[in-house]
This record gives C-alpha cells, structure tokens and sequence, in this order.
C-alpha cells in the first residue's frame, strides 16, 4: 500500500463513517474496511477502477465528483478522504469546502509541485518535468490544478480551515524531519488532517 494510505488509515478511528472521494481502486476503503471495521462509500468516475471496487465487493457510486456533490447531506460522513484528487478537480477550492460540509473531518493528501526537483527541472531545461513523482506529460497528466504547500495553507487560511495534523512525505516515500524544515521545498507528498 502506498505510504500515504497508511498515514490515512492512521487518523481515522475504528467504525467511522467515511467517504473516499476518487478512491481509486478501492485499496484504502478495503484496507479500512478490514482493518477498522469503517462503513465507506467510495466515488470513482473511471469505469475501470469502479468496476474493481465492486468486484472487491466495495460501496461504490460512479460519479464525477467536479459536477457536484449534493446526493450528500451536511455531516453524514465522520471524514471525507481525497488522496492525490485535489489538484485533478476543476474547483479544488469548492471540492475542499464540500469535503467539510458532508464530513466532521477531512483528509487531503496531494503532490507538491514546489518540490527543489521539479523546480530544477523546470529551472534547467524550461519543461515541465516528467518523473517518477510526476509520471505524465504536460497535456496528458490528470493535474491541471498544479499547488505547493504554500498555497494549500494559503487555501485553508483563506476558508478558515483547521489543520489538525499534517504528515510529509520525501521522494523515497518516508516521512522525513527535515522535509518538515523546509516543506515547500523537500517533500514530494503531503497529507493534511481538516476540520471546520
């Protein structure tokens, strides 16, 4: 499972009710499912992917979460999960506001374009980089809202968002002090607890 999953599952408590916007093909809802008895819903607009949720016999709704999320009311959700789907929405900004009127809790995990590496590559050669940490070119990548740490926490600050917990993650995939230090510069990764 990848890291930030792990990190995920950490912050949410046994038997919550949880929503998993974009989940993918459903690791983490089963991961939780199994684990910490969770009830979740996830929401996957890849035909692929959502069919490999059921298969795994997961509860899943085909939607696409930039064209609304009002079949959700206020608080029906202990925490609303969005891992690396922020920064593919076309309004990162409502999405995120939506995660905390349907959930109690939010949590938002996303790559940092403001990574020394991209910023290198883009420095040196004047292209957008293509990685490991960024697999995908300019015009094909699923990214079109491209943030760095800074600007999240700008974000938050601007809508009056509670960061309960923050965890950042390296290159190599471990947590990393340092990364803490110099976040907007170090970490590949971040993971952000939110509340209201």
């Amino acid at each position: 499972m990848r890291l930030d999953l792990d990190v995920i599952e950490n912050w949410i408590a046994p038997s919550s009710r949880v929503l998993d916007l974009g989940c993918g093909d459903g690791s983490l809802l089963l991961n939780l499912k199994n684990r910490k008895q969770v009830k979740g819903v996830g929401i996957e607009i890849n035909p692929e992917k959502f069919n490999l949720c059921i298969r795994k016999g997961l509860s899943v709704i085909e939607q696409d979460v930039d064209k609304g999320l009002s079949n959700f009311g206020d608080k029906s959700f202990d925490v609303v999960v969005m891992s690396q789907t922020l920064q593919a929405m076309d309004r990162p900004d409502w999405v995120l506001a939506e995660t905390l009127r349907i959930g109690k809790e939010s949590i938002v995990a996303f790559p940092n374009f403001g990574h020394w590496i991209s910023r290198m590559h883009l420095g040196a050669k004047g292209r957008m980089p293509v990685s490991k940490f960024m697999p995908y070119n300019w015009y094909d990548t699923p990214n079109i809202h491209f943030c760095t740490i800074a600007d999240f926490e700008h974000l938050c600050k601007e809508m009056d968002i509670k960061i309960l917990d923050r965890a950042l993650m390296t290159a190599g995939g471990r947590i990393n002090g340092l990364a803490s230090a110099w976040p907007n510069l170090l970490a590949t990764t971040a993971i952000y607890h939110l509340s209201k």
